[in-house]
């Protein structure tokens, strides 16, 4: 590997994937994004992208026009590979993470490898995973000296390097952001820092692998954490009559006192996923961090019992249900309570239901056979009489209390908390938490 211009292979090319392999490529290396899927490839070989992101569309167009980002489904000789590739369950119902894209990658990557090479795994992954990969890659070659497991020099570097970054904001924070580079050994993270330093504003912290395994786990925890008060202060405060929104709104006047605004659940393949890594390793130590994943995940039901209950006790009044996504004005609808709870209320109440996702061509799978449409938000406020607020898009923040005052609201994200009255003082169906 030259100081100037490394060869770069980015082993998968989804949200983290094709945004890192963008960004590496602008800086003048040769980039090839590896992808399992020939559509996924061709489609990016053509300058085209096939997720949204905030000027993905731009960048991937001009680097791939400038010759310094392809994609193959073949995995190349290179002098850095960043492995970017899903961490979901295993079907075993008991939130087992299944590292085995991380070890199919590796074993990719194992007979191309050359003295010299930088292996990093950007993935979310368990405590020890970046481990496991080092020790893989030594049982395919053991021709080569790797870090740790051999005296002298190592012939090749390995480091976990997370991302930490918001949809909607990917190559901004890709740059800006600061990053937890672990090696394997403190050479192996120096190796890393200087390649991460290419592209990365942000500040670059060296430690060791498992700490930076532990850290991309324990910040999606923190923050579900957080998350489960106000969900689970909703809940209390929904039995108790009271508007938790003004609850929150006062509670946080408070100098130290920062609770979060409550919602349908939490989604997203980072802060849904993520926590129970750590209760796969700690079962019995984890106590919190699995009880904030048990009422984020009950907030969904809570929500679902409650928008049921209003849909069947006004028969035959249109419902739209607004957004499918995860989070507000982005195209991903991974792990989405609202989501989930769209398909259910489709699946119970038909062609009753509207769905309003302004990110969304066409409706999920799921909603097949239900009756369910998409519908525009003119479409909708024209003609349903039930509004189910479950994602704060700014299409539907927009929306003034006159152009809904004819219909029976439950807003699960607060959007229209401000001009819908407490509880004692609205209409009975007008629900705001």
């Amino acid at each position: 590997m030259t100081n100037d211009t490394p060869t770069v292979a980015v082993v998968g090319l989804g949200y983290i994937g094709l945004p890192t392999a963008a960004i590496i490529a602008r800086t003048g290396c040769a980039v090839t994004g590896v992808d399992v899927s020939p559509e996924v490839v061709e489609t990016i070989n053509r300058g085209a992208i096939h997720i949204e992101e905030v000027d993905l569309d731009g960048l991937v167009q001009a680097v791939v026009s400038r010759g310094t980002l392809c994609a193959s489904t073949q995995m190349p000789r290179a002098d850095v590979y960043v492995i970017a590739v899903p961490t979901p369950f295993e079907k075993d119902g008991e939130h087992t993470p299944d590292t085995g894209y991380v070890m199919a990658a590796a074993d990719a990557i194992a007979p191309v490898l050359d003295a010299g090479a930088l292996v990093i795994c950007e993935s979310t992954c368990p405590v020890g995973t970046t481990d496991a990969v080092r020790d893989r890659l030594a049982a395919l070659r053991p021709d080569l000296a790797m870090p740790g497991l051999a005296a002298g020099t190592p012939d090749i570097a390995i480091a976990y390097c997370p991302e930490r970054v918001l949809p909607g904001r990917i190559l901004e924070e890709l740059v800006h952001n600061d990053r937890s580079v672990g090696g394997v050994t403190p050479r192996c993270a120096r190796k890393a820092i200087a390649f991460y330093k290419r592209f990365v504003r942000g500040e670059c912290i060296a430690t060791d692998a498992r700490s930076a395994e532990m850290t991309k786990l324990v910040e999606n925890a923190f923050r579900d954490v957080n998350i489960a008060f106000a969900n689970e202060l909703s809940m209390i405060a929904d039995k108790q009559g009271l508007d938790v929104w003004e609850v929150i709104r006062l509670a946080n006047r408070h100098p130290r006192v920062n609770v979060l605004q409550p919602g349908p659940g939490v989604g997203g393949h980072c802060i849904a996923v993520d926590p129970w890594f750590i209760v796969h390793g700690a079962p019995e130590d984890s106590r919190v961090i699995r009880t904030a994943r048990e009422v984020n995940d009950a907030k969904m039901h809570h929500v679902l019992e409650r928008a049921s209950a209003l849909i069947e006790e006004n028969p035959r009044v249109p419902v739209a249900c607004l957004g499918l996504a995860f989070k507000a004005n982005i195209d991903d609808f991974r792990e989405s309570p609202a989501r989930f709870i769209a398909a259910r209320l489709a699946r119970t109440f038909g062609s009753r239901i509207n769905i309003v996702e302004p990110f969304a061509r066409e409706l999920p799978i799921e909603f097949g056979e239900t009756g369910a449409k998409l519908v525009d938000i003119d479409t909708a406020l024209e003609t349903c009489g039930i509004l189910i607020v479950l994602v704060d898009h700014d299409l539907f923040r927009s929306i003034p209390a006159e152009e809904r005052a004819h219909a029976l609201v439950y807003d699960t994200r607060g959007i229209w908390a401000a001009d819908t009255p407490a509880p004692g003082r609205a209409t009975p169906l007008r629900l705001a938490s």
